[in-house]
């Protein structure tokens, strides 16, 4: 039966070519617009360099005070003190990476200003972090006590300083007129990873910050290992017990400072409020916004399987007069709409594909590379059969209601 409606449908859309073009083209465009982003996002929120051990990390990036009668607040990123004075007695965590954000020097090679983007991080950093060194090692603890002025750098640094130089361990960066040796040169961080893409990386102990400064706001994130997945929970309530017990400033009545993993932290990033509402919101405004994006289309293609349906209105007309039932147009029309779906989907993927290769090679973030994985083409398959139910299912009922004398007539 099935093989029947699908012959049947085939022919018809060979017939009607100007409804399959725009069908297949509001499909295929908006497919693809669709797997470019889900891509995208699936790029931001997936384990990626050198951040893999998301399933058993918490990340702090932020600290509010606030003043609740006057109405007002402070908020930054955190201290160190207050990461190692308060969060570095968690009996649940195992390891925790400390990094500054980033800040900018100037460095000069062949009379031309370079840009260097560098960061503060301490020997932990390079255990809960899984960089790939292309050559030399991570700075130690015991560089960091003594200050030493070393330096770990990208491969886009080495190559924009150094030049062709097979090796640069041992030489030195002059950056803001200060020499550091390089010790090490890791492979590119991609823009996609945030706090963790930087051009040259240094012991937090020659920041210029007063490390007796016991205030808890500061210029520092963290990341915070667990000692298994199973531990994470774990870890997540000490930390929440542990932040109530941090003395608020004066002038200030509440304290709020959150340690989540990553798509919470990436959340409350993007609503820009510590308090448990933004993640809430994030999700509702994430929500509303595939909605939408997904629904225009679909009343678009309603709209154009409505016409295209009116149009064949004498066809129906006959093949009821002929004995066909409602149940039978239904189905034949759904099975039409499916398969414009899927071969728009197709057309959509490979416009995907190509539309990902000019991204990448555009470098249109530093160092991101777009891909095409499984969990990509899942989504797109799930969205083909949204787009071919939705979009069918109406036009089909408003088919089956098709009176046969005003159908004839038409």
């Amino acid at each position: 039966m099935l093989k029947n409606y699908f012959k049947i449908a085939l022919a018809v859309l060979k017939r009607r070519k100007f409804f399959t073009f725009i069908s297949l083209f509001g499909i295929s465009f908006t497919l693809t617009i669709l797997m470019v982003v889900t891509a995208l996002a699936d790029k931001m929120i997936s384990p990626d360099y050198p951040d893999y051990k998301r399933e058993r990390s918490l990340y702090i990036e932020r600290i509010e005070i606030k003043n609740s009668k006057e109405g007002w607040m402070n908020s930054s990123n955190v201290s160190v003190y207050f990461l190692e004075h308060y969060v570095a007695t968690l009996k649940n965590l195992q390891k925790m990476a400390i990094t500054s954000g980033s800040k900018a020097s100037n460095a000069y090679v062949n009379n031309k200003k370079l840009v260097i983007g560098y960061q503060y991080t301490n020997a932990d950093y390079w255990n809960v972090l899984e960089y790939k060194f292309l050559e030399g090692k991570a700075f130690s603890q015991k560089e960091i006590d003594n200050a030493e002025l070393v330096a770990v750098i990208s491969k886009e640094t080495k190559e924009a300083y150094f030049g062709d130089e097979k090796s640069v361990v041992g030489k030195f960066i002059s950056a803001d007129n200060i020499n550091y040796r390089v010790i090490g040169v890791v492979e590119n961080v991609s823009e996609t990873v945030r706090n963790f893409n930087g051009d040259m990386y240094l012991p937090y102990s020659i920041a210029k910050e007063n490390r007796n400064n016991t205030d808890v706001m500061g210029a520092y994130n963290a990341v915070l290992l667990a000692k298994s997945k199973a531990d994470l929970p774990k870890l997540e309530k000490e930390f929440k017990q542990m932040i109530k017990k941090v003395p608020i400033p004066k002038d200030f009545d509440k304290l709020y400072c959150n340690a989540d993993p990553f798509f919470t932290s990436v959340s409350r990033r993007i609503g820009g409020d510590s308090t448990n509402g933004a993640v809430a919101k994030v999700i509702t405004l994430a929500g509303g916004f595939i909605l939408l994006f997904l629904l225009l289309p679909t009343i678009n293609l309603v709209n154009i399987n409505i016409t295209r349906i009116m149009e064949r209105s004498s066809e129906i007309g006959v093949r009821k007069a002929f004995g066909a039932s409602s149940k039978t147009l239904v189905y034949q029309f759904i099975v039409e709409n499916m398969i414009l779906t899927f071969l728009g989907g197709f057309i959509g993927i490979i416009l995907s594909l190509v539309v990902i290769t000019l991204i990448n090679e555009s470098d249109f973030l530093s160092n991101m590379r777009l891909t095409m994985n499984f969990a990509v083409l899942c989504y797109s398959f799930l969205a083909c059969v949204f787009f071919g139910l939705i979009s069918g299912v109406y036009p089909a009922w408003r088919m089956s209601k098709l009176n046969v004398v005003k159908a004839l007539k038409a």
